[in-house]
């Protein structure tokens, strides 16, 4: 695989995988509400169900920010409603750093979260062929993969595991603010070696670990799709029965 078509993969599968997060969060959090009818308790029960994959989260910021050297301070996954009523799962406080430390930082949980969806989909699930036929657009290589993925004795753990970890990995806002000063570093870096004639030894000697960097969150983002596909359903299903049963509705 060429850098270009990891880079569009990539691409192709942000836009859905960032849709599908946010009605899985909204509505996994709206069936709670209507379950217990107490926004404390039902804050306290989403946040218990995606709990391994917001440790993880917020570890792989600690991780990074020790191995850049920058001092940590609070570590929490406990969830805490912002002023603007945001719900924010976990915390780390570190010091202020320059923006290239703070970028890594803030894009550890990313590369975290897509090794390890990875490393679960393809030895726990064995849904490699479920990413292939996702980015190609296969149906029906689609639900022949997610049979094949669920045949395994302890496929629902593996199937939780990813869902919490992978609908977890987003860096949040706070986590991108150092993104853009970064970005157009890079851009110009980028113009610099081009027109210094350099660029071809730097993608000659980079290119392949950087492709595989690429390939490797893409694949992620292809697993989180197709496991938030099969779970989907099953979510919206539930809501309308527990709306059915107690006569309530949650307005998104």
């Amino acid at each position: 695989m060429t850098l270009l078509a990891a880079w569009f993969w990539l691409l192709i599968t942000l836009a859905p995988l960032i849709f599908l997060e946010r009605w899985i969060h909204r509505h996994v959090q709206g069936i709670w509400l209507l379950i217990t009818r107490d926004h404390d308790l039902a804050t306290l029960l989403y946040s218990a169900l995606f709990l391994p994959g917001v440790f993880l989260h917020e570890a792989s910021h600690w991780l990074m920010a020790k191995l850049l050297g920058v001092r940590t301070a609070r570590f929490s996954v406990w969830p805490e409603r912002q002023p603007n009523g945001i719900l924010r799962m976990g915390f780390v406080e570190t010091e202020k750093v320059d923006f290239i430390r703070e970028s890594l930082i803030g894009v550890a949980p990313l590369l975290a979260g897509a090794g390890a969806v990875v490393a679960i989909g393809s030895l726990g699930l064995a849904v490699g062929p479920l990413g292939a036929a996702i980015s190609a657009g296969d149906m029906l290589g689609i639900g022949q993969g997610v049979l094949t993925s669920l045949q395994s004795a302890d496929a629902l753990i593996w199937l939780y595991l990813i869902f919490v970890i992978s609908n977890s990995m987003m860096p949040s806002a706070s986590d991108r603010q150092a993104w853009l000063p970064l970005g157009i570093l890079l851009v110009l870096l980028g113009i610099a070696l081009y027109y210094a004639g350099i660029a071809p030894f730097v993608m000659e000697t980079f290119g392949e670990s950087l492709v595989t960097g690429v390939r490797i969150i893409a694949s992620a983002f292809a697993i989180t799709i197709g496991v938030n596909v099969v779970i989907i359903p099953f979510i919206w299903l539930m809501e309308k029965l527990i709306v059915r049963v107690t006569g309530y509705q949650v307005k998104y």
